[in-house]
């Protein structure tokens, strides 16, 4: 065993998740995520956690969304209820052998199973803002991965654990020394209102008046390394031309230009694939509204892998949520849907504050940062 995948599930259990004697650990991954899964569960058994795990795979989530009816795509197995009810740390390991295996899946089944499991995300989000649960996701290396990311497995493999600082000679450490500068970022930011985006097709406005800046610092992701918060819901005005494909349900959308008009998409477009985009968008009323705003502040991913739990923490980026809030940072948005997408500032791109500069090209214009 490669000795990092033990270092990883220290991290994970220990720090991300803090598992304490007595929580129900929830552990889950796929076929090929089994090592990593392994020893995640010996590491919270070592902390007193009470594990539980499930290990699914690929070829059977397509097999069902490519096969049931409506009704079946509604239901929702009462044990992942009892369990989001119940579970007091979940970890959650992603491992594809085929990162798109659902893109023949039709969207308008993906929209059906996605509104039926929303009850699950709210739950999930309640309960990490009442501090019932403590959560994180994070990646393991893969073939499939590796592919899209045009890496050999030994080079993602390298990429993947040194996004997680886990070459550090203390990655909690390292981690909390992260903290520390994306703390001063959000003291800056905390109190003001008007976000003002430009670079190429991109002009754009947005508020985030009141909402709350949240430091990602390697607790709900893994790895961590951006700020987040919650846009105010009326506010966005402009357009975005987004410099990354967006990556949903094994769906790649590349060229994405949205439009939009107090806060709601009005016309979106796209090089590739625009009639799922449209379809994600009309999934519910929510879909065309910003969840999340955040900033990208990783110093271990400086690279594009088309896998949005890393890009979307490349220092020097920034990315938008469509659909649902994190209640956490203020935002009131609801949707089945929560979409992630990334725009490149390092090409180009140009941020101010209530008219104060930010970012310029990427690299931040605050004093001490």
């Amino acid at each position: 065993m490669d000795p990092r995948v033990v270092k990883m599930a220290e991290v994970l259990v220990n720090y991300s998740v803090a598992v304490k004697p007595g929580d129900l650990v929830a552990i889950q991954t796929s076929t090929l995520g089994v090592e990593m899964a392994n020893a995640c569960v010996e590491q919270a058994i070592k902390a007193g956690g009470n594990v539980t795990s499930n290990i699914t795979a690929g070829e059977i989530r397509e097999t069902f969304m490519r096969l049931a009816n409506d009704e079946q795509l509604a239901f929702v197995p009462p044990d992942a209820t009892v369990l989001m009810e119940s579970a007091a740390c979940l970890i959650s390991i992603m491992a594809p052998e085929n990162t798109k295996e659902m893109s023949g899946v039709d969207p308008k089944k993906m929209a059906v199973r996605g509104k039926a499991m929303e009850p699950l995300g709210e739950t999930m989000m309640r309960r990490t803002e009442q501090g019932e649960l403590r959560w994180t996701g994070c990646a393991y290396p893969t073939q499939a991965a590796a592919q899209d990311a045009g890496m050999s497995l030994r080079e993602y493999a390298d990429f993947v654990y040194g996004a997680g600082l886990l070459q550090e000679p203390d990655p909690v450490a390292a981690w909390q020394k992260l903290k520390e500068r994306q703390d001063k970022i959000i003291e800056w930011l905390q109190g003001k209102s008007q976000i003002h985006i430009t670079g190429p097709g991109t002009d754009l406005t947005v508020s985030v008046a009141g909402r709350t800046w949240i430091n990602d610092d390697g607790h709900f992701n893994f790895p961590g390394g951006e700020i987040f918060t919650g846009p105010v819901e009326d506010s966005a005005n402009g357009e975005i031309q987004f410099t990354y494909p967006g990556f949903y349900a094994g769906r790649e959308v590349t060229g994405v230009k949205l439009v939009f008009r107090d806060g709601k998409v009005v016309d979106a477009s796209a090089q590739t694939d625009q009639a799922f985009l449209e379809q994600m968008l009309d999934m519910d009323e929510g879909a065309r509204r910003l969840g999340e705003f955040a900033f990208g502040t990783n110093p271990g991913i400086q690279q594009f892998t088309k896998n949005t739990l890393f890009d979307e923490k490349i220092g020097g980026t920034l990315h938008m949520a469509l659909g649902r809030s994190y209640p956490e940072s203020g935002g009131v948005n609801e949707s089945a849907l929560h979409w992630d997408i990334v725009f490149d500032l390092r090409q180009g791109g140009n941020v101010t504050v209530d008219g104060e500069p930010f970012s310029k090209g990427g690299v931040f214009q605050i004093q001490g940062v």
